[in-house]
């Protein structure tokens, strides 16, 4: 059955949603834990990789934290898989250099290229919101399998510039600094918790359910679902 929305924009999750989370887990995951520790004592100095630092710290309660206790503590929120702005911050760099270097190639599922060339040709914005950095998601959607796909995306939001994904104000911030009224706004994402965070903003939200993915079992609580993007209808108003 399909989902009609008529909104003016979708806003996408990356992992769960439009990629596997396999695919950050088993390959991203490993690559930065593997590349923190020359970060953090190599480029300590450089202005985001110290903002970064100083985060941790502040988070951790341990000013005088070195580049090693930083390492275990990003390490430690790895496992948890947790998302704490300053890790991201960290990954995205590292990811970004990756991508740049032609080490790492994104992951899409086989119905999301498709599904958002067409909705951008048809005139609709489509932006991202993701616990991954801004830095992060545009190395990912530049060094996609299929090329750079970032001239389908307006616009780029992460935990830091809108922020925490499971509060109705980062939704709020987005929908003000798209100018787009909230209720032409559409969601998709695999979280039940962030969807309700959509939708108490006054946003559209459809929860996407990939079976293999963590919270395939858990299911999207009382919001609509799809199985792919193909089972998403979405046009502009002609009114």
């Amino acid at each position: 059955m399909s989902l009609y929305y008529e909104v003016d924009a979708v806003v996408l999750d990356i992992e769960g949603t439009t990629s596997a989370t396999g695919f950050v887990v088993d390959v991203l995951y490993p690559y930065s834990r593997s590349r923190f520790a020359a970060l953090l004592t190599e480029r300590a100095d450089e202005p985001e990789v110290a903002r970064a630092i100083a985060q941790v710290r502040a988070e951790t309660g341990a000013p005088d934290a070195d580049a090693s206790a930083i390492e275990k503590t990003l390490n430690g929120w790895l496992d948890e898989d947790r998302k704490a702005t300053p890790l991201k911050t960290l990954q995205g760099i590292i990811w970004s250099e990756g991508f740049a270097r032609g080490d790492l190639v994104s992951h899409f599922y086989d119905d999301v290229v498709p599904r958002l060339r067409a909705w951008h040709s048809a005139g609709l914005g489509l932006y991202v919101y993701s616990s991954g950095s801004v830095a992060a998601q545009r190395a990912w959607f530049t060094n996609s399998p299929e090329g750079d796909l970032t001239s389908l995306v307006s616009g780029l939001y992460d935990t830091e510039n809108a922020g925490p994904k499971q509060e109705p104000e980062s939704y709020r911030r987005i929908a003000a600094a798209t100018g787009i009224a909230p209720d032409r706004l559409l969601f998709l994402s695999d979280r039940p918790g962030e969807l309700d965070a959509a939708r108490a903003a006054g946003w559209h939200a459809v929860g996407i359910r990939r079976p293999g993915e963590p919270y395939f079992e858990q299911g999207v609580g009382d919001h609509a679902a799809a199985g792919t993007f193909d089972e998403i209808t979405v046009s502009r108003s002609t009114t």
